[in-house]
């Protein structure tokens, strides 16, 4: 069913209406545009209660914990899901910023700690592992720095896997590469025909934004990200008529937001959805009932993961989040410190499990 539905989507690939329904979007849900609302939590420590918070304290901290009934966390509830995975086969998807890494001012500088990198170096080596970011595949990769993952980048338009099993997707798009240890791998890059243009935009946002204190311009290969958590606040409504401005002259690309960065992408049906599920059918798990999906990201483009995991009625999507939001997700981690608990204790529990209780 999942490889017909994927042929489906890579057949009609192109340039297309990019629809705004929450299907298409994307943040994947109706999620709430909160870009301009304050930043993503980069904390590591959880915050202890105490007798003299504010009254404004109290009142979130009891809306979080209202919210982690419909979203509890996965170090909670691990036992539980670890209960249900004992005759499957796990795969894990990640996503990067906010993450394996904090939220920083200066996306050059959001490094992952050492202690990040071993842990996902463990995960890999007992579940395939994967990286989906909407940065570029080969920032992801400089920042990651492990060769035992599979990367896709600028929200899945640019991944590279093992070489396919199935041929479910349009040819052109797949390019022959070999990895750095030497592996035959697959490029799949299905916006290649937007880079001469995407170009265009990245140098017409340099132009229209160079005078402008606290904002960068970022080439994530597929998408041009602009990024403005330094910028002055009484500055925001200027730089999105600037970027609005550039976006007019470009009729096959669309607008995203997320928390202090504008996007502007191509117009195609793709996303980190459809990225998950090609990567499941590259691996060879598109149809298998036995294969266990773990989705973890804290950003709205991730949703559209969330979406498909949840629509294939198995799997543990977890949301990154320290405040309560709208979410397909079924679990929750507060902040990269509980994703690098969570990813230990995976591996604890792989390395402690008999085999014989395992899916192989």
């Amino acid at each position: 069913m999942m490889r017909n539905n994927l042929m489906k989507i890579c057949h009609a690939m192109g340039i297309c209406k990019y629809s705004t329904s929450p299907q298409s979007v994307g943040s994947g849900s109706n999620m709430k545009n909160d870009w301009n609302n304050g930043d993503r939590s980069s904390a590591t420590v959880r915050p202890d209660p105490c007798d003299n918070c504010p009254t404004g304290q109290y009142a979130a901290n009891a809306d979080y914990e209202a919210w982690l009934v419909a979203h509890p966390s996965a170090l909670s509830s691990f036992d539980q899901m670890m209960n249900m995975a004992k005759v499957k086969r796990i795969i894990v998807f990640l996503d990067y910023d906010g993450t394996l890494s904090p939220i920083v001012n200066d996306p050059e500088a959001a490094f992952m700690s050492d202690t990040m990198r071993s842990a996902v170096r463990q995960v890999a080596r007992y579940f395939p592992t994967a990286i989906i970011s909407g940065r570029s595949r080969e920032k992801v990769y400089e920042f990651v720095q492990l060769n035992d993952v599979y990367y896709a980048g600028s929200h899945g338009m640019d991944i590279m896997a093992p070489p396919r099993q199935q041929e479910s997707c349009n040819a052109n798009y797949h390019t022959r590469a070999v990895d750095k240890k030497g592996n035959e791998v697959i490029i799949f890059q299905p916006a290649q025909e937007f880079l001469p243009e995407i170009l265009e935009i990245f140098n017409e946002l340099e132009e229209e934004t160079m005078a402008m204190e606290g904002v960068s311009i970022e080439d994530n290969r597929f998408c041009v990200s602009v990024h403005f958590r330094r910028a002055k606040e009484e500055d925001y409504g200027m730089i999105e008529e600037r970027v609005t401005s550039v976006l007019s002259k470009h009729s096959n690309f669309h607008l995203t937001r997320g928390r202090k960065v504008m996007e502007i992408r191509p117009s195609i049906m793709w996303n980190k959805g459809h990225a998950l599920e090609y990567l499941l059918e590259t691996l060879g798990f598109a149809d298998s009932d036995d294969v266990l999906p773990f989705y973890i990201g804290d950003d709205q483009t991730d949703e559209d993961a969330f979406k498909v995991i949840r629509n294939r009625g198995q799997g543990f999507p977890i949301i990154v989040s320290s405040k309560p939001k709208d979410t397909k997700a079924s679990y929750s981690l507060r902040d990269p410190s509980e994703v690098l608990s969570f990813l230990l204790r995976l591996t604890r529990w792989r390395r402690n499990s008999s085999p014989s209780k395992l899916a192989t």
